[in-house]
């Protein structure tokens, strides 16, 4: 059943900085905000997708521009949240999407490889949210408390692991437990901060091999194409609005038309002697522990054990 409809429009004069939104999801996130009523800003580090996102929302009737630039760039992401502010006169949404992949196993991955896609994707996300972080919070201090979110992109594969991607699933992890260190750290300035883990078609799902190429494919009879990047733009719509005042600190996955809440590291079973253990003891007590706890998700990839 579909929720029910509250208004038109959610986002109506908000201003939104979308990473990486030159196609693929975040291209969906930005013309989605700019259909709910925002002024979009953008962001991309291929200058030609940037402005052709741009030109597509302008021709819808919306307003946007465009930043070109590395979201983990210190001075550029400082740049980019100023530059909205300049042009829009304010900020109350970022949404934290830029990423890339370099897929390979541990054994095989190189330093590089580790350290540019944790760069982009984990440093990307510090930048931009310490840079609007910080401007909310000025505001919030001078008696102006914002209504602000910031919507981080995690995955699946960060939130469960996944085979020959060590690099990405570090740093999807990072961002998961950076968005839960950023809600409580800036809630009280009037910062709601909450993640995504979407599936949907993209460069770097199409780039992933033969099979995950078909599972992804649209579909050729017309039926609803769960696939589709526009799937995950309603719920970071909804988190950037007003209404999510109640919501923060959460992750969601979000495929086709499901939206699922995904608990992140819980205490289960316990075993407490009131005394310091001894190795040979230990055996027995986690086994029964393991035995009571939740079971894992799999790794995605990993063979059956």
């Amino acid at each position: 059943m579909k929720g029910k409809v509250l208004t038109d429009k959610l986002n109506e004069g908000r201003v939104a900085i979308v990473t990486g939104a030159g196609r693929g999801i975040g291209r969906a996130h930005a013309l989605a905000f700019a259909a709910d009523g925002a002024r979009v800003v953008v962001n991309d580090f291929d200058a030609d997708s940037a402005h052709a996102v741009v030109a597509e929302i302008v021709a819808a009737g919306g307003e946007a521009v465009a930043a070109v630039g590395d979201v983990a760039d210190w001075a550029g992401g400082a740049a980019l949240v100023d530059d909205a502010i300049a042009r829009f006169g304010r900020l109350d949404i970022l949404v934290n999407n830029a990423g890339f992949v370099r897929d390979r196993m541990l054994v095989a991955m190189s330093e590089d490889e580790w350290d540019a896609v944790v760069r982009v994707h984990l440093k990307g996300h510090f930048v931009t949210l310490h840079h609007a972080a910080a401007h909310w919070r000025a505001e919030s201090k001078a008696g102006r408390t914002p209504s602000a979110r910031i919507i981080n992109t995690t995955s699946g594969a960060g939130l469960f692991g996944s085979v020959g991607q060590g690099n990405y699933v570090a740093a999807k992890a990072g961002i998961a437990a950076l968005t839960i260190q950023a809600a409580a750290e800036l809630g009280g300035y009037g910062v709601r901060v909450n993640a995504i883990a979407p599936s949907a078609r993209t460069q770097m799902t199409m780039g992933a091999g033969e099979a995950m190429a078909a599972q992804m494919a649209a579909p050729t009879d017309g039926s609803f194409d769960v696939m589709d990047p526009a799937n995950i733009s309603p719920l970071v719509v909804w988190l950037g609005s007003p209404e999510s005042s109640a919501v923060t600190g959460r992750v969601f996955e979000v495929e086709g038309g499901r939206i699922t809440v995904v608990d992140g590291w819980q205490r289960s079973a316990e075993h407490d002697i009131g005394s310091r253990w001894t190795p040979g003891e230990l055996g027995p007590v986690v086994e029964e522990m393991l035995a009571k706890a939740p079971h894992p998700v799999p790794v995605y990839g990993a063979r059956a054990q």
